[in-house]
């Protein structure tokens, strides 16, 4: 038996990156799983490997109809809603705060912190009427520390954060948990968006205690044992999971 089993899960941004390498595990864990992206040819792709316990939809985070439409897909589907993973996330464009635009600004709000708001706002009446259910939002270290050119994405991040201990807060009566997860630097295209080069990345990466970058799969088990009733009394809590790099920098020698 999976730690997933019988748990039916929407997970946005689940094309590629953290949110493809969640799908794969929340299935192998027994999960039924919903993905949800705006990448169609991808998260198509991804589900069809997955197979009978995986399906796609398209999903646009910002739009209050696109989160209504994959929620009611699902539980058409699968019978119920258990777990929701808000995965979906943007960076770009990375610039000084005088350098950036309000229209550059609020894309970034409208995906890291609107979407993560609707999302959550969905899915609290399936999850009522399954007996309760996990929330996990995907936050960053940039969620509680600041990073040079990245004023939106920061601001995002403390936002999801804040969200975070006010749901738990709120759904708790419901048995719904919501916690959210801080990745410090993951191996996946929001890093390349960033403009760090693969080679960059490592000598970045090198110093943190750890001495390496992080990988998609080491999300994915962190959300999935936050998916699963072994986290049953886990709620508006931070797991950061950053190779130490909040800790502080390993010096050489």
């Amino acid at each position: 038996m999976g730690a997933l089993d019988g748990k039916v899960t929407i997970i946005s941004g689940a094309a590629r990156g953290q949110g493809a390498a969640e799908a794969r595990l929340f299935a192998s864990r027994g999960a039924k799983v919903m993905l949800g992206d705006i990448l169609d040819d991808e998260g198509a792709q991804v589900a069809a490997e997955i197979g009978d316990a995986a399906a796609y939809m398209h999903l646009d985070v910002t739009s209050e109809q696109s989160w209504e439409d994959i929620v009611k897909a699902t539980v058409d589907k699968f019978g119920k809603l258990n777990v929701l993973i808000n995965n979906a996330g943007i960076i770009t464009p990375m610039a000084e705060i005088q350098d950036t635009s309000l229209e550059q600004y609020n894309k970034v709000v409208n995906v890291n912190q609107v979407g993560v708001f609707l999302g959550m706002r969905e899915v609290v009446k399936p999850m009522q009427a399954a007996g309760g259910g996990s929330i996990v939002n995907i936050s960053s270290i940039d969620g509680l520390l600041g990073m040079h050119g990245a004023a939106a994405y920061c601001a995002t991040k403390f936002a999801v954060r804040g969200m975070t201990k006010v749901a738990a807060i709120e759904l708790g009566k419901y048995g719904i948990r919501v916690n959210s997860i801080h990745p410090g630097g993951i191996e996946t295209q929001i890093l390349d968006d960033t403009g760090l080069s693969k080679d960059e990345a490592t000598e970045v990466f090198k110093n943190v205690p750890l001495g390496r970058i992080g990988q998609s799969e080491e999300m994915a088990t962190l959300a999935a044992y936050l998916a699963s009733d072994d986290a049953s009394y886990s709620t508006g809590s931070e797991f950061i999971a950053d190779g130490g790099m909040t800790a502080g920098f390993a010096l050489e020698g």
